[in-house]
């Protein structure tokens, strides 16, 4: 399997190569030459399969550059429960009629980027003392990114993690599982800024090939291939999960920002996986909402970006979404660098022309918007009807997912995080405080260790220097 890139640098890449790459060349993304076609005989014989073992079937498709002995036994060894808390990884639960809650926080840091970012973490290692190699990561956050990046690669030879998060953006509870960490190889860099100028920041830095290359320099963002790869498998065991038979569909609610979540769903889809709707639920950065409604996707500059109560949202570029718009457009890099790498910088905007508004039904795509008022509604109805607490992303996902609700096909919402990460909200929605894991008790009160810098791309890169050489 080869990997090309969305803007047209068709030469082609092994998983290996791209994994500890990032951005390709040319500034576009991975992805692979075509994506394998799951029949039913296949789905048949990985529903009994346990989700270490699913995972390993799903990976295999993709990555041929390391034995299959070797790939088993790293999924084996990071979706167990000891990591995850229990057997099944991602259990299902219902929370409502048609539909379902899917469990992706059990990890470490609480969130559902523990289910990509465990895994990211060991093929990281093992690459890396394959080729006796160091990498630097580079990565920006919204929220749950970064912790999930820093504990998975805490401690691990060879690695060394530069991590940007919006300064003052996220929750106290989000903000003091990065900061508190002492790993000699974590650096917490505070912006002075939005989600999106870190995320740029990251783009800048892998796009200085020269840069690039001297120091090693590789990243963990939903831009990495290897991380979006992993969490199609959810899609896969959340469908065995819901379902009886192969001859079922299900659809999906996802809570959008980075749109890294959903695109993997779409690659499932494409994949031959019994999707009927990949539902966009986004706050009230509605960038992606507006573009399943009208065709025309509109950044929005830091001004424009809300800070809300679902934080991790707060994204009004989505850097995933162009793999989507790579596949819509039928893989024409030219047509994708056009739109990306000029149209956006010059215009902000882009509208997609006749054929391509007519093919966007055929991927199954609806969206929706939710506010704040939303979300606390949301929380205590779900509450009130189910006994379940939900984090205010999680509800985002909810309220569009009931709106779009049809008989006979079960709606499933991928969970973001549990809810003790955002105590405020649900204060304000229950009027208690959410349960909190043993193990996060006292978290906000331990020492910190970040350093607070401007949104400035030559800052970043001289602070990387000084930490490498």
């Amino acid at each position: 399997m080869n990997y090309v890139s969305t803007r047209g640098d068709a030469t082609p890449r092994r998983f290996c190569e791209i994994l500890l790459e990032g951005l390709a060349p040319d500034g576009g993304l991975y992805l692979p030459e075509r994506y394998p076609q799951v029949d039913a005989a296949t789905l048949a014989r990985w529903r009994v399969l346990g989700y270490a073992d699913l995972a390993f079937e799903i990976l295999s498709l993709y990555i041929d550059d390391i034995r299959p002995a070797d790939l088993r036994a790293l999924a084996r060894k990071t979706y167990t429960a000891d990591v995850f808390g229990t057997p099944e990884i991602t259990p299902l639960k219902p929370i409502g009629t048609g539909l379902w809650l899917e469990a992706l926080s059990n990890g470490p840091t609480l969130a559902f980027k523990d289910m990509a970012m465990q895994l990211l973490g060991n093929l990281f290692e093992f690459e890396l003392a394959r080729r006796g190699e160091t990498l630097n990561v580079l990565g920006a956050t919204s929220g749950d990114t970064g912790s999930a990046a820093e504990y998975a690669l805490r401690g691990k030879h060879g690695v060394r993690v530069f991590m940007l998060s919006p300064n003052g953006r996220m929750s106290p509870f989000q903000q003091a599982q990065m900061f508190s960490l002492q790993d000699e190889n974590i650096h917490n860099i505070a912006i002075e800024g939005v989600f999106d100028e870190c995320q740029d920041i990251v783009k800048a830095v892998s796009s200085d090939l020269a840069f690039k290359r001297r120091y090693r320099i590789g990243t963990v963002n939903s831009i990495n291939w290897a991380r979006l790869l992993a969490q199609v498998v959810y899609y896969f065991a959340g469908y065995f999960k819901a379902t009886k038979s192969n001859d079922e569909a299900v659809s999906f609610a996802v809570p959008s920002g980075n749109f890294g979540n959903i695109c993997a769903g779409h690659i499932a889809r494409m994949m031959g996986l019994p999707i009927r709707q990949l539902v966009a639920a986004t706050n009230e950065n509605d960038v992606l909402d507006e573009f399943f409604r009208t065709g025309t996707y509109r950044v929005r500059g830091s001004a424009e970006t809300h800070e809300t109560s679902s934080p991790s949202m707060d994204i009004s570029r989505a850097s995933n979404f162009e793999r989507f718009v790579f596949d819509l457009l039928g893989r024409d890099g030219a047509r994708v660098r056009e739109l990306f790498g000029t149209q956006i910088a010059r215009d902000g905007a882009f509208s997609l022309d006749t054929a391509a508004r007519a093919r966007l039904p055929g991927f199954g795509f609806v969206s929706g918007r939710s506010t704040h008022a939303d979300r606390l509604a949301t929380i205590r109805s779900v509450f009130r009807e189910c006994g379940v607490t939900i984090d205010p992303h999680t509800a985002d996902g909810v309220k569009v997912a009931r709106e779009h609700l049809q008989d006979g096909v079960p709606m499933i919402v991928l969970e973001t995080a549990q809810p003790a990460k955002f105590a405020a909200t649900i204060i304000e929605a229950l009027g208690h405080e959410p349960e909190r894991p043993p193990t996060q008790e006292g978290i906000e009160a331990l020492p910190r260790r970040v350093t607070v810098m401007a949104a400035d791309v030559r800052q970043i890169k001289y602070y990387i220097e000084t930490q490498v050489e």
